[in-house]
């Protein structure tokens, strides 16, 4: 059983960070690849950046490129979302995503096999 366990999540305003952290746990030999979804109210979930777990090799999506960052700590099995200069725009629910295979290029949903519940970002204007 893999359990994703994410936090960090909370209030903040325009032009403002967070740093989200997502928890791996459970018996899996290897965390090919993980992503950062999100879903805001009244939206489809969409990709917003992934990692994968050997090489650390990222990718973001485009309304994200150039203020977050996703990182990871294979000793503490942990995935990281840095995410600076917010935008009201980026409100939403944020999800801890792991596909246990390498995917060069997440796009949707489809391409992972374990979520975590999801922490609530809210940017104020």
């Amino acid at each position: 059983q893999v359990q994703l366990v994410e936090s960090g999540g909370g209030l903040v305003q325009a032009g403002g960070s967070l740093r989200l952290s997502c928890a791996v746990s459970g018996n899996i030999l290897y965390y090919y690849t993980m992503a950062w979804f999100r879903q805001a109210p009244g939206k489809e979930r969409e990709f917003v950046a992934q990692i994968s777990w050997g090489a650390g090799t990222t990718r973001n999506a485009d309304p994200v490129k150039g203020r977050f960052t996703m990182s990871r700590d294979n000793a503490k099995n942990t995935v990281y979302l840095q995410m600076n200069s917010l935008k009201p725009e980026d409100t939403a629910v944020y999800y801890c995503a792991l596909a246990s295979r390498s995917v060069s290029m997440v796009v949707n949903g489809r391409d992972m096999d374990y979520w975590g519940k999801g922490t609530l970002v809210t940017v104020s204007s």
